[in-house]
């Protein structure tokens, strides 16, 4: 059971290949016909080329003459590239308490814009402490200014919400 399914995970080239027949396709990418698996891994080897399975769900099923180890490299330097241009939304809060003064909340807005144009989210968090709990609708006033201040670069993901001794929004940047 086990052989089976590693030979199923092993890519089909030359003798790997199990069809009665083939449509086999050459270096240029001339349609060479419908032959045997055989008579094409002949071809393949006169030219010092392995032959290599490209789509099994056609029929009959297509094989390509090429050198298998340079199309294995090509298709992880592929992967590599694509990997390396992707990039992953993180979020990045910025706290405050309600009582900020003006001075400092620009900064928050600047780096909260900072942050959003560089394609993450951005956590705004209020904190209270003591009997500041109290005063939660001026909070709620300064979350909903700082919206509006970023509107032209963020849109609210989740609005302003309180939990526990913080209240907090979530946004994210334009599309």
């Amino acid at each position: 059971m086990i052989d089976k399914r590693r030979q199923r995970d092993l890519p089909q080239i030359n003798e790997r290949i199990r069809f009665p027949k083939i449509r086999a396709i050459g270096i240029d990418g001339e349609q060479l016909g419908i032959l045997s698996p055989q008579d094409a891994l002949r071809m393949a080897e006169e030219k010092g080329l392995d032959l290599v399975l490209v789509s099994d769900k056609a029929d009959p099923p297509v094989c390509r003459i090429m050198d298998y180890g340079k199309y294995k490299f090509e298709q992880e330097k592929k992967a590599r590239e694509a990997r390396k241009k992707q990039h992953t939304a993180d979020v990045k809060e910025v706290k405050m308490r309600y009582k900020i003064e003006d001075h400092d909340y620009q900064v928050r807005v600047n780096n909260a814009q900072r942050f959003l144009k560089s394609g993450d989210k951005v956590k705004a968090t209020i904190t209270f402490r003591g009997r500041e709990i109290q005063h939660s609708n001026l909070a709620l006033d300064l979350l909903k200014r700082m919206a509006k201040d970023l509107e032209e670069v963020a849109e609210i993901q989740q609005a302003p919400k309180r939990e526990g001794r913080n209240m907090m929004m979530l946004l994210s940047p334009k599309k």
